[in-house]
């Protein structure tokens, strides 16, 4: 079932959540232990995000350096196909510009519709760690809106070889949304245009990057809706629940912290206090927006169950 329908024929406000590929190396219970604890919230779907090849530098005879390839965690697309084989639940994969090129996406797209997953989150992705600013595959997309435009054309029956007559697939498109902009963004009026052309090339619902400002969020609802983008927008919410989490999120996904909040993790001496810190912040959050009756509350586990466990159980 499509995102879109579940979000449609709600009654109240959806649970989901992402979960990452487990580090090369780790089995599928490693997936199973982290997503078990949340079943009992009966999640209408999981996301389960894509991460691209990195290379490292190895030295050879004479001083030279070969670019070796690697890739840290196991595919998306087969974590997605087990995940709906054991909880008879929607699985949810990223697809991303960066690492392919669009006959690969068409391909993985094939295979999605082969195992009969109809949902697709569309995103850039990010730069790898070593180059500075993304850069597309030669072959690939640039931009988030520019992959949305090759599924929704696939969806339309037109694929890249158009002598061939292939059935048209069947995808619900979501897309990336940023409450306190994309970093790269000149601003957020220009963010919010760039969102709107990805809703008008197919984008069915959009997500959100992680905030801890409920406000940020209903302003960012307001301004799209000022615009013309209609579509649902579901809030992302992600637990603090370690010490080094308190520089890494703010760094990392170009966040701000509430004052009241980083009041309290000042304070904080141990990963234990901060998970308590995170869990009742995050409680707060979901209940101010399940009263203001959003569509779902997304939560980014990072594959750590606990703390969205503990929000759950007040909030669902």
């Amino acid at each position: 079932m499509k995102v879109i329908d579940h979000l449609n024929a709600a009654k109240d406000t959806l649970f989901s959540f992402e979960i990452l590929p487990p580090l090369k190396g780790a089995n599928i219970q490693s997936i199973y232990d982290g997503i078990d604890p949340l079943m009992e919230f009966k999640p209408k779907y999981i996301n389960v995000t894509y991460h691209r090849e990195e290379f490292i530098y190895k030295e050879r005879e004479k001083g030279l350096l070969e670019k070796i390839a690697i890739r840290k965690r196991p595919g998306t697309v087969g974590i997605c196909a087990a995940i709906m084989n054991k909880y008879y639940v929607d699985a949810v994969p990223h697809l991303i510009c960066g690492g392919f090129s669009r006959e690969e996406t068409e391909n993985a797209l094939i295979d999605l519709q082969f195992l009969g997953i109809d949902n697709v989150l569309a995103l850039r992705g990010d730069s790898i760690k070593t180059e500075s600013t993304f850069k597309p595959d030669p072959e690939g997309h640039k931009y988030a809106v520019e992959l949305i435009n090759q599924i929704s054309e696939m969806n339309k029956g037109n694929y890249l070889v158009d002598d061939i007559q292939l059935a048209p697939t069947d995808f619900c498109i979501g897309a990336a949304g940023y409450p306190e902009k994309h970093f790269e963004a000149m601003n957020l009026s220009t963010d919010l245009q760039y969102l709107k052309s990805k809703v008008e090339a197919g984008a069915e619902y959009i997500v959100t990057q992680m905030f801890f400002n409920n406000q940020k969020y209903f302003d960012f609802v307001d301004a799209c809706r000022a615009i013309g983008i209609t579509v649902p927008i579901i809030p992302g919410i992600k637990p603090i629940t370690t010490l080094n989490h308190i520089s890494f999120l703010p760094k990392v996904f170009h966040i701000d912290l509430p004052e009241e909040l980083s009041k309290d993790l000042i304070k904080c001496k141990s990963n234990k206090d901060v998970f308590e810190v995170g869990v009742a912040w995050g409680i707060h959050q979901s209940q101010e927006l399940k009263k203001a009756n959003v569509p779902g509350i997304h939560y980014y586990t990072m594959s750590t169950s606990e703390s969205v466990k503990a929000i759950a159980e007040q909030i669902f």
